[in-house]
């Protein structure tokens, strides 16, 4: 079997020949750094990190023209987790976004070593993801679909192929493989000195050994960063130091939920199997062993990733700091924790029986509890930036350079990437919980990706809704930023267990019994992850008409309004509450809270506006209650008249429901009659028990975020990071109604928008419906017209209305017509599908509208809610 040979754990040398693999990048004795210029005691951007993504952000600004950027190492370039990288560069990832991150890395890398005369180490032998089980193919079949409107190359290939390409495999289980052609490896050592050089080229400077032992902020947003050598007066700062970046937070009071990982990986010596080949290898990634294995000059290299039970936390440094001393060392070999996969491996490439192992490295990378970085500026804090948490550095640190240098510059992210928002987490990510997610994330590194997909670990948090207890034993919930929320619910006779499927499953019946409930009776729904803000002051209204496109209301009364970016796109939706003069409050969704927050308080200041802004979204439980009875069940509980001629759509009164005190806003995501009920955290279970005893009558009962999600697209009402984001402008979102051109004052994106009009719009969102077997679309599904893909969905689901599949898709202006016929990518096949007028059920202020004329809706009699009850 694979043996131990002459094992070196620490200062050992793998080097490539030419034509033949690049090694790790792993360096006998240390770079020696350049004689520095004159100290830089004035900086734009001072960059805290000289790992490679550290590296990267200097060489993107300064290419791009910043004129004083200031880069500050510790101990040397590459110390920590860079040196040690195994290097693999893939175009994959299922996320959509992150894929142009690799798109942007790779491209760069091939470009870099002609640029800066710098060797690199770039090797693209294409990789391939093998699937040996059934739903791993369905698995490749969900990602191809997602793949066709990006740039990437990606194909599924045969087990002849995969043979070919890689033969010393044994066939015996491979069903079929995902095959990235552009992939491969590089030296990290040699891709952050390459970068470095180009940095300087461009104006750079790069200071090392220089720690940051201080960082003081100023009342103009300035920074003062201090180190043995002087001090920088900064405009901003990142933090892209690895896996010192909880001491970087803590020098200005932040704690940054991340913790290191030990990730080993092995080297083997020369294999005559290997030396013999014409051509180098694929890196292959055995998604089942849970490994990734590449050529390693004529040998191989792999890189396990044990189950959450086997694999090792350095919890110490979380608690106690990292060593000082810790750069360019590493952690003990421990060969027990990954002899499953070793086995694994040597059963798929049996070569490896009879190879000795020259080398083990066991490093630190650092994770976040979800294992995506966090890039971006950090809410809370002025002109503080952070680049951290790079669980694959390597091939994040060109695109995220470039993402991060065109975002300070321009004053916007080029694209949406909220998953990566530093401010998805908040206070109440503790240590506790950061170390079971990264654990639980670090074992499930090469599980199957479902749609839907919950993850268990850690919860719940301190952030749950005064409903849990009531609602944990009767739901499937879902997680929402740190927030527990139902997404269905069950009966007794139902499977009530987490079945995960790229089909329907277990809970297709139950939301449809949800939405049923909704349409015909009344239901209630537990909104309480909402985020949720306070703004009043002097200046309240002038800084809402500033930041928003959409008018400000009445006092008294609500709407929907969105922030845009200076290029006039959608960074977000709010509902806009005017309460009383001059005091408004504002909702977002659980996933923006501190994203929309931040934007809100950087326009505040920038502007100079004097207000006061409050995050009270764990202060407040919201509960909606919706369906045809709402209004009967509700007035049940209060003297306060509901009728529609007292309590008008959209209308926002202070009452009380059998003495709770609320705040009742007449709308409902559902588009039905309804109410979301604000209210005290600490009375949302006592509020819930008068509701539904009120409503048993009615038969009320509970519905979850699924069934939400179903009447919502019914109502062709969009969703910000679904129809709507960083990516997409309002017009071409069919916002135009929450849009005011003409309204007074200048808002953010005004001017852009205005111009996005006068060229026309090259594509828009339409509605569309397509009759499917057993699988809906999820969003982000490719849309093919005349054997060519034209463009993408942005959220399905079934609609238990016409019994099909309903989807939102982007397509070109062209082809944008109801009635237009385009196909729809599902699981490797293409569904006939039709775009049609929206809505498809109308809401229901539109239908009491349209009976007190007389006219007919396009509800279906046994669809057709009762109205105006």
């Amino acid at each position: 079997m694979l043996r131990p040979g002459a094992l070196r754990l620490r200062g050992f040398a793998l080097r490539g020949s030419p034509g033949r693999p690049s090694s790790t990048g792993l360096r006998e004795g240390q770079e020696i750094p350049p004689s520095p210029p004159e100290w830089k005691d004035k900086a734009e951007t001072v960059i805290i990190g000289g790992g490679c993504v550290g590296v990267s952000l200097a060489y993107h600004l300064a290419k791009a023209g910043m004129k004083d950027v200031v880069l500050l190492e510790k101990s040397e370039l590459t110390a920590g987790s860079t040196w040690h990288a195994a290097g693999l560069t893939t175009y994959f990832h299922p996320g959509i976004n992150l894929k142009k991150i690799h798109y942007d890395s790779i491209k760069l890398y091939e470009k870099l070593e002609e640029e800066t005369g710098q060797v690199v180490g770039f090797h693209q032998p294409g990789s391939i993801r093998l699937a040996t089980t059934p739903v791993r193919v369905d698995e490749f079949k969900y990602q191809m679909t997602r793949t066709n409107w990006h740039a990437t190359e990606q194909y599924i290939i045969e087990p002849e192929k995969i043979q070919e390409m890689f033969p010393l495999l044994n066939m015996s289980k491979i069903l079929a493989g995902l095959y990235n052609p552009g992939d491969g490896h590089i030296d990290p050592y040699s891709l952050t000195m390459a970068l470095a050089a180009g940095a300087r080229k461009y104006g750079a400077f790069l200071k090392y050994p220089a720690p940051v032992t201080s960082l003081k902020p100023r009342s103009d947003g300035t920074w003062d960063v201090e180190t043995p050598q002087g001090s920088v007066r900064a405009n901003r700062i990142v933090n892209a130091a690895g896996f010192w970046a909880r001491e970087v937070g803590k020098m200005i009071g932040l704690e940054h939920p991340l913790i290191p990982v030990q990730h080993q990986y092995v080297v083997t010596s020369t294999i005559p199997e290997v030396k013999a080949l014409k051509r180098e290898l694929p890196v292959l990634r055995d998604l089942e062993g849970s490994y990734y294995l590449r050529q390693e000059r004529d040998g191989l290299l792999f890189g396990p990733y044990e189950s959450q039970e086997k694999m090792k936390l350095q919890a110490s440094w979380v608690t106690h700091g990292v060593p000082p001393g810790f750069g360019k060392e590493l952690f003990e070999s421990d060969l027990d924790r990954i002899t499953d996969h070793l086995e694994a491996a040597m059963e798929m490439i049996p070569v490896l029986k009879k190879a000795d192992i020259i080398n083990i490295v066991n490093g630190p990378i650092t994770y976040s509890p979800d294992i995506l970085p966090m890039v971006g500026p950090h809410q809370g804090v002025r002109n503080y930036w952070v680049a951290i948490g790079f669980g694959y550095g390597i091939i994040h640190a060109g695109g995220v350079g470039k993402y991060l240098s065109d975002w300070i510059l321009h004053g916007e992210p080029p694209f949406d990437l909220i998953e990566l928002d530093p401010n998805r987490y908040g206070k109440w990510t503790t240590t506790q919980y950061t170390e079971a997610k990264a654990r639980e994330s670090y074992g499930f590194n090469n599980i199957v990706g479902y749609p839907k997909e919950e993850r268990f670990a850690g919860r719940p948090t301190q952030r749950v809704s005064g409903l849990y207890k009531t609602l944990e034993s009767k739901c499937s919930m879902g997680f929402h930023a740190g927030w527990e929320q139902p997404h269905w619910f069950y009966k007794p006779s139902q499977d009530t267990q987490y079945r995960p499927s790229f089909r329907r499953t277990n809970w297709f019946e139950p939301v449809g019994s949800e939405y049923k409930q909704v349409m015909q009776r009344v239901g209630i729904i537990d909104l309480s992850p909402f985020g949720k803000f306070n703004i009043k002051g002097r200046d309240s209204t002038q800084l809402l008409d500033h930041i928003f496109a959409n008018v400000i209301p009445k006092v008294g009364f609500t709407n929907i309004s969105h922030m845009l970016t200076p290029r006039g796109r959608v960074y977000a939706e709010l509902t806009v509450s005017h309460q009383s003069p001059g005091e408004f409050l504002l909702i977002t969704g659980s996933g923006s809270e501190l994203h929309d927050l931040r934007w809100i308080e950087e326009a505040a200041v920038r502007g100079g506006y004097n207000v006061e802004i409050q995050n009270i979204t764990d202060e407040l439980g919201v509960l909606g209650v919706a369906g045809p009875y709402a209004r009967r069940v509700l007035q049940k509980l209060t003297s306060e008249d509901l009728s529609d001629d007292a309590f008008k759509f959209l209308q926002t009164k202070a009452l009380k429901m059998s003495g709770i005190p609320v705040t009742a806003i007449r709308i409902s995501y559902t588009g039905e009659l309804g109410w979301e009920l604000y209210h005290r955290r600490e009375d949302s279970a006592a509020l819930y028990e008068l509701i539904m005893n009120a409503g048993q009558e009615e038969e009320i009962d509970n519905f979850g975020t699924y069934a939400l999600n179903t009447l919502r697209l019914e109502k062709a009402f969009r969703a910000w990071g679904s129809e709507m984001n960083c990516d997409t402008n309002p017009l071409e979102a069919g916002l135009d109604y929450f849009v005011k051109l003409n309204k007074p004052a200048n808002f953010i994106g005004k001017q852009a928008l205005k111009q996005i009009k006068a060229e026309g719009l090259k594509r828009r969102l339409v509605c569309l419906t397509l009759a499917t077997e057993d699988v809906d679309p999820e969003g982000n599904e490719s849309i093919w017209y005349k054997g060519k893909v034209v463009g993408n969905t942005t959220s399905g689901s079934y609609s238990y209305s016409i019994q099909k599949s309903l989807a939102f898709a982007y397509v070109p202006v062209e082809l944008s017509e109801v009635g237009q016929q385009v196909e729809v990518e599902l699981l490797g096949k293409n569904y006939p599908a039709t775009i049609i007028q929206e809505p498809l059920v109308p809401t229901e202020p539109t239908r009491t509208r349209l009976q007190k004329e007389g006219r007919k809706t396009n509800l279906g009699k046994d669809s057709l809610p009762p109205t105006g009850l």
